[in-house]
């Protein structure tokens, strides 16, 4: 009896221990298994990053790309014109700006373009160094279908279908104003009967600039027949070219009464060489520039200029305003005047503060 219990006793343990063995694992199978889920659920994490990045990158792919040939830094009011393209084409505002700097040189514009168009962007933004040249480098982008815009300056083309709208500065009109101005300046110094002398600093020749306000202030010379145009000269809307064909006016004429300066920094660089020869800048000879900038306003409160007539070089809200109008399928005026205005130098202290470039 005893043995018999003591055999069922091991019958017993032995089937307990099989039962354990069968339902529990090994260590190591355990050890597996724990590894293998905790790789799952490591692995569910990138997952997320990848949704985020995608979400991101679809993000930047519904951006307006726009590219902006920009004729160069040659001025202040070129860097405000910059600036204003620069803060307005940002992300923020659903757009991805594409910046190139021509360094004044035409073939660098046109390399830029071609490099846009093989970009694909949706919007290309010119500002010409030049009027003339564009047809053939515009009539690809037409064909790619890639809408040019023109900021500043104008183009002569035989087909204007090659840009859909100009945003800028009325020169003519700029020329002509510079003109009224001076006339009714030199009525108050009872002057209006003399014998006047003028030179003019031109611009970079050939540039919409150049041409308009040469235009503008020749269409009104005609009104007054005791001035006379001595001389002009490109002094390439920079300082230092200002400052040296002004020297060399000085050398050939003695009886400068009124310097024309188709921008401030020339007319910055005119003012230098007029002191460095002796003279009193704005008594002297009466300075005008064009753009208005905020160191035209600082030079008029300091009594070395008499005048500036306004180019407004923010652009790029108009810019913007224009293709978000194309973005929806109208249509745009194709000229596109920005508000301008004339500044003498009696209004320079108390509108300065309101400069914002």
């Amino acid at each position: 009896m005893k043995a018999l219990k003591r055999a069922l006793a091991l019958l017993l343990a032995s089937i307990l221990c099989i039962s354990f063995w069968g339902c529990s694992k090994p260590a190591e199978e355990t050890t597996k298994e724990t590894k293998k889920e905790t790789t799952k659920e490591t692995q569910k994490e990138p997952a997320k990053d990848e949704s985020q990045a995608k979400t991101e990158e679809n993000a930047k792919d519904d951006l307006i790309v726009v590219g902006y040939a920009q004729v160069g830094a040659e001025s202040d009011w070129r860097t405000a014109n910059t600036v204003s393209f620069q803060t307005t084409f940002v992300e923020e505002n659903g757009y991805k700006l594409i910046f190139d700097d021509a360094q004044q040189k035409q073939e660098n514009q046109i390399k830029a373009i071609r490099n846009f168009i093989q970009q694909e962007v949706d919007y290309i933004v010119l500002a010409p160094v030049v009027e003339t040249g564009w047809e053939t480098v515009l009539g690809e982008a037409k064909e790619a279908g890639i809408p040019v815009i023109l900021s500043d300056r104008m183009i002569d083309v035989t087909d204007d279908s090659l840009y859909v709208a100009w945003v800028g500065g009325n020169f003519i009109k700029e020329g002509n104003d510079c003109v009224d101005w001076l006339a009714g300046y030199l009525k108050e110094q009872g002057r209006e009967n003399e014998q006047i002398n003028i030179v003019t600093l031109q611009g970079t020749i050939g540039s919409s600039a150049q041409v308009g306000r040469t235009k503008g202030v020749e269409e009104k010379l005609s009104e007054h027949p005791n001035w006379t145009m001595l001389d002009r000269q490109t002094g390439e809307f920079t300082q230092s070219k200002g400052q040296e064909v002004m020297e060399s006016f000085l050398k050939s004429y003695d009886d400068i009464d009124v310097v024309i300066a188709e921008n401030d920094n020339m007319a910055f660089g005119a003012i230098d060489a007029i002191k460095a020869a002796g003279l009193d800048p704005g008594e002297d000879i009466i300075i005008i520039g064009f753009d208005a900038v905020h160191a035209a306003f600082e030079a008029m409160i300091a009594g070395d200029m008499n005048c500036s007539v306004e180019c407004n070089p923010l652009h790029g809200p108009r810019v913007a305003e224009i293709i978000q109008k194309l973005e929806r399928g109208e249509t745009v005026d194709k000229i596109q005047y920005v508000d301008e205005g004339v500044f003498p130098a009696e209004t320079a202290a108390e509108l300065i503060a309101t400069r914002t470039y």
